[in-house]
């Protein structure tokens, strides 16, 4: 369904943040359908990336909005602003290693304290098709797309006259259609004008599409996407508010845990590691959307990418709202379900600000905030750390254990953008992880314990020296301290879109 559907201290560890390992995002998930909303006041921005793969001819998108829509208040978007969202709110992975235990370090609680985190065409009169029950209450053309905004009196009339004008829409659509017409509700209908489609290796793509309306209730229509769905889904929404963290208000909320220690080979597959501990969070609580990030739009820590600029912010949505370039909140939730599982639409509530996967492994490598903790400011994110004790020589008195920092003898790495490994891969999880083998520690709340470690074999006396194992994971620099400014439901929403699915 469319779901419309740097470290500049001279001391290493006086501020270090971590390294970027690898990100979780949408290129995990077979079926995922991905949009963002912006809200501020009673205005609501709704971007919806369209990943429809088929025939143009047979593209169909119904979406239910409160109101008459007319062409100012559609336009289309650059398809990458989408994975700019998605890879900054990720969950990542990053590590840390510990530095020489006898190390002299220079600096002053000061310096320490200034480095451990900076604040973070002409409009037609409106047309009755009174035989159905359906108005044609706008009309336009926005790129590629033809625009209808339609009102009904009947749901039965409305999917009559749908097909009479020959959109696809899936078997089964009035019974979904009729709560939406008998709660006065508009659709957003739009069809592909073939000749002004643009095909890339014989395939078309269409541009995602953004609209804009102001309506006292703040909600996602999904049920209209269940109708395209197929086994299980995931639907991942992305609200920038400002100031203001959001969550949903007719389901069940968690957080996925954070600030999890993994062993060393969760690197080889961060993503299947992920799939686990999101399954294990939500195992037994078959209608809860889970939060996995919420920070400042403008800001991050660590970076897997830029964080957003003015000029995107603009493009999701602040150039109809007065153009304000700081203070958004991202919130990224994420839920999993199944056609049977997702009967309501989504109704958004305000929630208070929560801060939660930050800071750096104390002495014993132990790290805090693997929970929501109450705020005042909104810093929450999945983070998941790989620990290298330090396996040098200790030849000082008194060495100084438990300080963590950067790679020893290595060079700043260049940076890789989150999930870029992920993508590559172009693969699912398969949801067969073993957890408790993947996790350095207990997680308790979700009922995880940590795999007893096999007992090591007996080691034959030889006089080689065994070679390190090669470590070709390219890292990245997680830009510590950065600062405002610096930087299916397939048709989710709403959408129907037949006949075709998507394939990965």
């Amino acid at each position: 369904m469319m779901l419309p559907l740097l470290l500049a201290l001279t001391d290493p560890a006086q501020a270090f943040c971590g390294f970027y390992v690898s990100g979780a995002d949408a290129s995990l998930y077979n079926n995922a359908t991905m949009t963002v909303l912006m809200r501020d006041g009673t205005r609501t921005v709704l971007s919806m990336q369209n990943s429809y793969q088929g025939p143009p001819e047979d593209f169909a998108m119904v979406v239910p909005v409160p109101v008459v829509l007319q062409k100012e208040n559609v336009k289309t978007l650059p398809p990458e602003i989408f994975s700019r969202v998605d890879s900054l709110s990720a969950p990542r992975l990053v590590e840390y290693w510990e530095t020489d235990p006898c190390m002299v370090r220079r600096y002053d609680l000061e310096d320490a304290k200034r480095g451990a985190g900076m604040p973070p065409g002409a409009m037609p009169k409106a047309t009755s098709v009174a035989d159905f029950g359906v108005t044609i209450e706008a009309q336009f053309e926005v790129a590629e797309y033809d625009v209808v905004i339609l009102s009904a009196k009947d749901s039965g009339g409305l999917d009559a006259w749908l097909r009479k004008e020959g959109y696809n829409i899936p078997e089964g659509a009035e019974p979904v259609l009729r709560p939406y017409v008998e709660a006065g509700t508009k659709f957003f209908v739009a069809k592909v004008d073939v000749e002004k489609v643009t095909f890339q290796d014989g395939a078309a793509v269409l541009s995602p599409l953004r609209v804009h309306y102001d309506s006292k209730e703040f909600s996602l229509p999904v049920r209209l996407g269940l109708l395209n769905s197929e086994g299980e889904q995931d639907l991942l929404v992305h609200i920038l508010a400002k100031g203001q963290r959001y969550e949903v208000a007719n389901y069940e909320n968690a957080f996925i845990p954070t600030n999890i220690r993994v062993t060393n080979g969760v690197r080889d597959d961060f993503g299947d590691f992920y799939d686990a501990l999101f399954r294990k969070t939500v195992v037994d609580k078959p209608k809860t959307v889970v939060t996995e990030y919420s920070w400042d739009a403008s800001s991050c820590d660590p970076c897997p990418t830029p964080a957003l600029n003015p000029g995107e912010l603009a493009t999701l949505g602040t150039d109809v709202m007065g153009n304000q370039p700081y203070g958004w909140v991202l919130t990224r939730l994420h839920y999993r379900y199944t056609s049977d599982a997702l009967g309501e639409d989504l109704v958004f509530q305000a929630a208070p600000p929560m801060v939660g996967g930050r800071g750096m492994p104390d002495a014993s490598g132990e790290l805090l905030e693997q929970q929501p903790q109450s705020s005042s400011m909104n810093n929450f994110q999945g983070r998941y750390v790989i620990l290298h004790p330090w396996e040098g020589e200790i030849a000082c008195k008194n060495p100084e254990r438990g300080m963590w920092g950067g790679p020893p003898d290595q060079p700043m790495p260049g940076p890789m953008a989150a999930g870029a490994r992920l993508g590559a891969a172009a693969k699912a999880s398969d949801g067969k992880a073993d957890l408790p083998t993947l996790v350095d520690q207990d997680i308790p709340w979700i009922g995880v314990v940590k795999a007893a470690e096999a007992p090591k074999p007996s080691a034959t006396p030889s006089t080689l020296t065994p070679a390190d194992d090669p470590d070709d994971v390219e890292l990245e620099d997680s830009q510590c301290g950065s600062v405002p400014g610096a930087g299916g439901l397939a048709g989710l929403l709403l959408a129907l879109v037949a006949l075709a699915r998507r394939f990965r």
